[in-house]
């Protein structure tokens, strides 16, 4: 497995330029320049930034300026602090990983939605495609399995379109089940040497994701605690042998873009899950982004995890 692209130790800016309210107040005060001082006095060396389409484009398509413009200012604030960064399309016209709350559909079966999503990543690479401390990772968590063989093709064109323009440019591409390590053997192999694959991890969902109120798959009332042993580590090292079975096979990279623990866990046992996936990640040198930087049900900056947060920040 190449194990070293840059980007080994991150987090992510979610709810800033996704999964919010798009408001100006929201876009400008969410995440200012004093949080990316404080990712990299903790020992982050890069960002995950996840945008929205329609923070980019129009509904015909056309270019947003304004949009570009943020993420042209947060990667001036990545430099300034020494931070590399992440650009994760989070939702593109017709898909969205969020079924429950979005009304998006269609794109693995619309030409015109796949044209627009061609377009989008034509413009990041015009703009940003030059970038030494720039990643673009493609689309955030295919969902379901029926969509595999359509978006390997679409990533395949995606990734053509974009060498075009930026032939260096590292780029990240996962797979279905929400970008599940279980299917990043789905993946066709990658295009080029500067594409690597992608996973996420929040795995025990019950666990992780326990007193979840917006999933069906989550009973909200109940509660779990986290043994920390050799069976867990035995756990994640079996949940993770296929992508690496499968990245060793493609003589290429292996990251996870999410992983982490909802609020309801408890700081002690935030700390042992961490710890434990964490081993294994620095075991096969996979890069990592934990989830999430601030609010949106899981942020490491929340007072809950005052008494901890110095302890923590060893195992992100």
């Amino acid at each position: 497995m190449k194990q070293d692209y840059g980007f080994r130790k991150g987090i992510n800016f979610g709810g800033w330029m996704s999964q919010c309210d798009y408001s100006e107040d929201r876009l400008n005060n969410f995440i200012t320049e004093k949080d990316f001082a404080q990712v990299a006095d903790w020992g982050f060396d890069h960002v995950r930034i996840p945008v929205d389409y329609n923070i980019l484009e129009k509904e015909d398509g056309s270019v947003l300026e304004d949009g570009y413009q943020r993420l042209a200012n947060a990667l001036a604030l990545c430099k300034k602090y020494g931070l590399r960064l992440i650009i994760d399309l989070h939702k593109t016209a017709g898909f969205s990983f969020d079924t429950y709350a979005e009304n998006e559909s269609g794109f693995f079966e619309n030409e015109k939605y796949q044209a627009r999503f061609y377009a989008l990543w034509e413009e990041m690479a015009r703009r940003f495609g030059a970038e030494e401390t720039v990643a673009f990772e493609l689309l955030n968590e295919v969902t379901d399995k029926e969509f595999i063989d359509a978006w390997n093709r679409i990533a395949k064109e995606c990734i053509r379109r974009i060498r075009a323009i930026a032939p260096q440019i590292l780029i990240l591409v996962g797979s279905y089940w929400n970008n599940s390590a279980e299917t990043v053997e789905a993946l066709e192999p990658p295009y080029d040497s500067r594409v690597i694959y992608n996973m996420h991890c929040y795995e025990p969902l019950v666990f992780t994701h326990q007193g979840a109120y917006w999933t069906d798959r989550i009973d909200p009332e109940k509660r779990m605690k986290f043994e920390e042993s050799e069976t867990s580590l035995e756990y994640f090292e079996n949940l993770f042998a296929s992508a690496i079975a499968k990245t060793n096979a493609e003589n290429t990279g292996l990251y996870c873009g999410e992983y982490g623990v909802i609020s309801f866990v408890t700081p002690e046992d935030a700390v042992k899950w961490f710890r434990c996936i964490n081993t294994v990640f620095k075991k096969y040198g996979i890069g990592r982004a934990m989830w999430n930087y601030k609010e949106m049900d899981f942020g490491l900056t929340d007072p809950r995890l005052d008494g901890v947060r110095e302890e923590l920040l060893q195992y992100c």
